[in-house]
């Protein structure tokens, strides 16, 4: 049974074969001029989603649940040691990610705390490196790597005002608040945000960890819980067998992840530090019968099917792994957990490359194989043509010269008409850009975002999110109702062209928006937490209304974005077909008007055009198997499981 690393390095091997392959059919594409504009940009971008495909497994728990060992035991293992801080109490107290970027070298970049004052995004203050504090790491070095991590735990000590205004000391609920000093300083996080770069053969394939603290430092950060986590492929939610299901625990499960149940990301329940339970005065089949009490009763409180609840010991799989112990390993049930969590996370990840894959040959296979007709055709034609003047004599030649000059000259002239069908094309099109502007969203949300800014208590609050996210899906529906328009026009000119012309337009599928409708609920349900009684007083807070109000801006932004990216690439394939066949059949007509020139000035040049159009016939007849070759070889590259088996 294989674990993670394993599974997620077979995915890794299997994304770049796929790429290459990919790269041999755009290639061949390339070399008989059969790859558009349009196929070549969508080429670019399967082929870089291939490369850097991004797969995030979030953990998220309150303190001391051992969620930084679990860490540790699933990624950092070979290391020899633990790498991320998991001594006992508090160790993470920022939220922080692991991955790997090319460009920067192996380091820990921390944000101060204070930038919580400030109303900048977690977005924006990346795109400012130098307000981050970096340490190198060497990656050779374990234990300065470990040293290093240790600072993810650095806290400051506030006097109990700069903890309200940071988020960390709510009054009306005072028995989360961290506890008060004697000095009457509260202790509060020194980071806000850690960023890891590290050239771990995972993270160099894509992998990206997120480590969440506590239920404060969660609530405090909206940006966190309504964009970060729920962009993530899977969420471990890790619970301690030796503490059960505590408030905060539901808090946490309530709060930030149950509300989330209609989200593409895989949850998982980990029911942490079973080894507590391993009792030297009872037998096996009583601590096997205490865990399974467990984890039914945490399936019970959570509202989730006990399959969901998975029992292990991070902390025995992680010393079974550094001491090689076989037998120490089963027992932590690790293994176990690796494997559902590769399986779920991966294969969902893989189906979704492997549907892109399939949509991208499949439209590479189809306008190759259009073009490739109307050259068969225009030779067939041709050839008839030429056999046809033999024996003529000059006048006969001079007079089908001008003839075809003429048709030329006319089917340039006629050509105007596509010219005409491009141009209501843009101005729809232009309609559906304007349609997901940033200017658009800003207008479709401004009552929500006046009453998210408005001071005091917010009653009506759900009222105005429903009201907005209302609103901008009546700017999907609008921007399917244009997609339509635009389609039906298509439909209708392909058709025209097709009959006055000889061309094989084809209209292509236009993207569908039922994505963009789901993305658009996701957010609207990772809102839903700071709406209920028990956020009023947070929603009181005008620091904090705007970090929601940043938050949600820029994750519609993005979605909408996205959205633009495959309404411009499905442009591209539907108007470059228009401009592939124009060329096509205008180097037709010149072929033609140089090989009537070339026979009328040369003795011989009659047999010798029609030789060289047949030869080429004849090497263009084998093209339609080279690229069912080339795309099957894409299509059935063994997968990862496939990998295994063999190996």
């Amino acid at each position: 049974m294989a674990n993670f690393s394993e599974q997620f390095d077979q995915h890794g091997r299997w994304r770049h074969e796929v790429d290459a392959r990919l790269k041999d059919l755009a290639d061949w594409l390339r070399e008989q001029d059969l790859l558009d504009d349009g196929a070549d940009e969508r080429v670019r971008q399967l082929s870089e989603q291939l490369r850097s495909d991004k797969v995030m497994v979030a953990f998220v728990a309150e303190f001391s649940r051992g969620k930084s060992e679990l860490i540790n035991a699933v990624f950092f293992a070979s290391y020899g040691r633990r790498i991320m801080p998991a001594s006992a109490g508090r160790t993470t107290m920022c939220p922080t990610e692991l991955g790997w970027d090319a460009e920067l070298p192996p380091c820990l970049r921390l944000l101060p705390v204070h930038t919580r004052l400030q109303p900048q995004s977690l977005l924006e203050w990346r795109m400012t490196p130098e307000k981050w504090e970096r340490v190198d790491l060497d990656i050779n070095d374990p234990a300065q790597m470990a040293s290093a991590m240790e600072k993810v735990s650095e806290v400051l000590h506030v006097p109990q005002e700069e903890a309200r205004a940071l988020g960390f000391w709510h009054d009306d609920t005072p028995q989360d608040n961290p506890p008060v000093r004697e000095d009457g300083l509260v202790e509060v996080p020194r980071w806000r945000h850690a960023l890891i770069n590290m050239s771990h053969p995972l993270l160099k394939r894509g992998l990206v960890v997120l480590d969440t603290p506590g239920l404060n430092a969660i609530g405090a950060e909206p940006e966190l819980t309504v964009s970060l986590i729920p962009q993530a492929q899977a969420m471990v939610f890790v619970l301690g067998a030796d503490t059960g299901v505590t408030k905060s625990d539901l808090a946490i499960w309530r709060e930030h992840l149950a509300a989330l149940t209609g989200s593409s990301s895989a949850r998982f329940v980990v029911l942490n530090k079973i080894d507590t339970l391993w009792d030297e005065l009872s037998t096996p089949a009583q601590i096997e019968h205490q865990i399974h009490r467990q984890c039914a009763e945490t399936a019970r409180i959570l509202e989730l099917p006990a399959d969901q609840v998975i029992a292990i010991s991070a902390q025995k799989g992680l010393l079974a792994k550094v001491r090689g112990d076989k037998n120490l390993l089963a027992e932590s049930r690790l293994p176990a957990f690796e494997n559902i969590l590769g399986h779920t996370v991966l294969g969902a990840r893989q189906q979704m490359l492997e549907d892109s894959v399939k949509s991208v040959t499949d439209d590479l296979k189809s306008q190759a194989s259009r073009t490739l007709e109307m050259r068969r055709r225009e030779m067939d034609e041709q050839l008839l043509e030429l056999r046809g003047l033999r024996g003529k004599n000059q006048t006969v030649i001079t007079r089908m010269k001008q003839r075809l000059e003429q048709e030329k000259t006319s089917f340039d002239r006629s050509a105007a008409s596509v010219l005409a069908v491009r141009s209501v094309h843009m101005k729809l099109l232009n309609n559906i850009f304007k349609l997901l502007s940033t200017t658009t969203i800003k207008q479709e949300l401004s009552d929500l975002t006046t009453a998210l800014r408005a001071p005091g208590i917010k009653l009506g609050i759900k009222k105005s999110y429903a009201q907005g996210f209302e609103n901008l899906r009546g700017v999907v529906n609008k921007v399917q109702a244009v997609e339509s328009e635009i389609h039906k026009m298509l439909d209708s000119s392909f058709r025209q062209l097709n009959a006055e012309y000889g061309f094989s337009l084809k209209t292509v599928s236009r993207p569908e928006v039922s994505r963009l409708l789901q993305d658009l609920s996701a957010v609207e349900n990772s809102h839903l937490q700071y709406l209920g009684v028990g956020n009023m007083m947070r929603l009181a807070q005008p620091e904090f209304c705007e970090k929601l109000v940043r938050a949600l801006l820029t994750r519609v932004r993005s979605i909408f974005e996205a959205a633009l990216g495959e309404i411009e690439l499905w442009n591209k394939a539907s108007t470059t077909q228009i401009d592939i066949q124009l060329r096509e059949r205008r180097q037709a007509y010149n072929r033609r008007i140089d090989a009537i020139a070339r026979i009328s000035g040369a003795a011989g040049g009659l047999d010798m055009r029609i030789a060289e159009i047949e030869a080429q016939a004849a090497e263009m007849a084998g093209f339609p198997s080279q690229l069912e070759n080339r795309a099957h070889a894409l299509l059935f590259t063994p997968t990862p499981a496939a990998q295994s088996a063999a190996a």
